[in-house]
């Protein structure tokens, strides 16, 4: 009888783990959906920016077509945090490039675009914060005991957090060819 209260109560532990560590991966999950949203939204804005600095701009091809190409690559099947990674440096360059040009900067239509990417940016940060506090939250979790052992039991992985490459801290040049 009490072999079966304690069998019974390890049974009820384990549970209650698993079960935290399901809830933990699934906020992991809802986290990486909500920067996807804000993706898809700078994403949306990329044509009408490349389009408005395309009419200032025609030595500046090569990065109209790598972000056209990494827009469609992401969109379409990758959408994963090192393409958003990859997108986000070009429309980088795409802002340097548009500082080249007085008469853009001023014009309405590159203002609002501006604001407008400006203001998902933000949204992007603060999910991409929230993304690697789950993150790390459920990483400590899988880490800890007892729970570890239940990690490993049922097969839970560690979750990468979104970080930005060394690179990317750098400022970024742009030589305009003449």
């Amino acid at each position: 009888m009490i072999l079966l209260i304690i069998i019974a109560i390890i049974l009820i532990i384990v549970l209650q783990m698993y079960n935290k560590l399901v809830n933990l991966r699934n906020k992991v999950k809802q986290s990486e959906s909500g920067i996807d949203v804000y993706l898809n939204q700078r994403f949306d804005l990329i044509p009408n920016l490349v389009e408005c600095v395309k009419a200032y701009s025609k030595h500046e091809q090569s990065i109209f077509t790598e972000i056209a190409a990494l827009r469609t690559g992401y969109m379409n099947k990758s959408k994963d945090i090192k393409s958003a990674e990859k997108l986000n440096n070009k429309m980088n360059q795409l802002v340097a490039v548009a500082e080249n040009y007085p008469d853009l900067k001023a014009s309405e239509q590159y203002l609002n675009l501006q604001k407008n990417l400006t203001k998902i940016e933000s949204q992007i940060q603060a999910a991409r914060r929230i993304y690697n506090s789950d993150v790390t939250a459920y990483n400590i979790k899988l880490e800890t005991v007892p729970s570890n052992i239940v990690a490993n039991l049922f097969g839970f992985k560690p979750a990468q957090l979104f970080e930005i490459e060394e690179y990317k801290k750098e400022n970024v040049n742009i030589k305009l060819e003449d």
